[in-house]
């Protein structure tokens, strides 16, 4: 077998077959494959697809390229939740403790924000002394005793994906379905849940623009976890508009500990809510909607939920005053407050315009060995159908870099569509695949 026969092939639009796939993953990982055979190969695959057949023959040799972690002696329902990234996206840190709190296991690796999306990890890393660098033993170890862990994706899980997208990122070929969807799924599979709960995210502030897009993404995503025996399901949401009030690090870990002290942002309830109640689901804990959002809510009332967390970040050697004593927190030595140009009600927050802003105020990096300002964020002190007033402070802004202010402000103004009429209740979930 050669590759330039199977690039050929594909080049023709033609189906690859198991072996060809599995020849393809080898090479890579053994290192008889060169890296421009690899992108010509890539590039035939962005330009002629991929069935279902090979998008599924290429995750299973992904996550059978390295380790695939085993956690059935923890328990047999372990869950994972994955995000396809979003502005202000902090869904994850809530979601978690509220899992463990109701009993359920949850195994979460995850990754650092990198362009205008933020990274999980670098939300908790803005936690003094919180460690995300666990070994595979460590992780395995917090998940038994807390319920719950969430770590650093290691680069022993999935390696063929880290490779391929190494290439992928420089060869343009990143935008296409089967080479997501085997990503995402490849990772999550290795990582040894077997309960997957996927949010996939449109819009502005999104990778995928559109909800026809997130759907076959999430359909393809489904079908391939599927037939590679997991119990998986995508919860389609928008991501138009920033998702709560705070973008950024350390100002999201506040939002997120006010959320968990039941000071709630109604679109975080509803995604969150959602994608709670999908685990549940999967886990056989409830059935109904109705059940699944009381129990949720009384986790909150009852300070369980919070105590979780405040359980995870010591755990996992954090300073847990964070959680009674914001200061505790990254402070930016810059607070400035973005004024309304007129009055009305905010009918649309261009996510996007948010999250540039954002990460030019230090808040984000361009390439993964870049520095970032865990102070730096954005807090939206007006959002959808909130009314407001000419000279109303919009939001504020966070930064130790002065001459990043005027950029910031006027990329927010520009975020803020204020229209004189009240807009419309609008819902954020658009379908869920099961």
């Amino acid at each position: 077998m050669k590759i330039i026969d199977i690039i050929e092939k594909k080049k023709k639009g033609k189906a690859l077959t198991q072996e060809e796939i599995k020849f393809f993953i080898d090479g890579i990982m053994n290192n008889t494959i060169e890296d421009y055979q690899v992108s010509a190969l890539l590039m035939a695959i962005y330009f002629k697809g991929m069935n279902i057949d090979e998008t599924t023959w290429l995750t299973k040799y992904m996550v059978e390229s390295g380790e695939i972690l085993d956690l059935s002696d923890i328990s047999h329902d372990i869950i994972d939740k994955h995000s396809t990234g979003g502005v202000g996206d902090k869904i994850t840190l809530i979601f978690l403790p509220l899992m463990a709190a109701a009993g359920l296991y949850t195994a979460k690796l995850s990754g650092r924000g990198l362009g205008h999306t933020g990274g999980t990890i670098d939300k908790l890393e803005s936690i003094p002394n919180f460690r995300t660098d666990l070994s595979i033993e460590e992780f395995k170890d917090k998940v038994k005793i807390h319920k719950t862990a969430i770590a650093a994706q290691t680069l022993s899980l999935a390696p063929a994906d880290g490779k391929l997208y190494a290439l992928r990122d420089v060869t343009s070929t990143v935008d296409i379905i089967p080479l997501i969807a085997s990503s995402v799924v490849s990772k999550k599979i290795a990582s040894g849940a077997n309960h997957i709960i996927l949010d996939v995210k449109y819009g502005s502030g999104a990778f995928l623009k559109t909800a026809k897009e997130a759907q076959k993404l999430s359909e393809v995503m489904v079908e391939v976890g599927k037939r590679l025996n997991r119990n998986i399901c995508a919860v389609i949401s928008s991501m138009d508009q920033p998702l709560g009030r705070a973008i950024g690090n350390s100002v999201e870990i506040e939002e997120v500990i006010e959320f968990l002290k039941g000071n709630i942002e109604p679109d975080l309830k509803e995604v969150t809510y959602t994608l709670a109640h999908s685990a549940f689901e999967k886990a056989g804990k409830f059935k109904s909607k109705k059940e699944s959002y009381k129990f949720l809510d009384d986790l909150i009332k009852s300070g369980k939920a919070l105590e979780k967390f405040r359980e995870i970040i010591k755990s996992q050697y954090g300073d847990d005053r964070v959680i009674d004593d914001y200061t505790k927190l990254p402070q930016s030595s810059i607070k400035y407050e973005v004024k309304s140009e007129k009055d009305g009600f905010v009918e649309n927050i261009d996510a996007l315009k948010v999250a540039k802003a954002c990460k030019n105020l230090g808040a984000g990096r361009e390439k993964k060995s870049d520095e970032i300002d865990y102070s730096a964020g954005i807090y939206l002190t007006q959002k959808y159908k909130e009314p407001v007033k000419k000279g109303e402070t919009i939001a504020v802004i966070y930064t130790n870099k002065k001459e990043t202010i005027k950029e910031a402000e006027n990329l927010i103004l520009s975020a803020y569509k204020i229209s004189k009429k009240e807009p419309d209740d609008i819902s954020l979930i658009y379908k869920i695949i099961h």
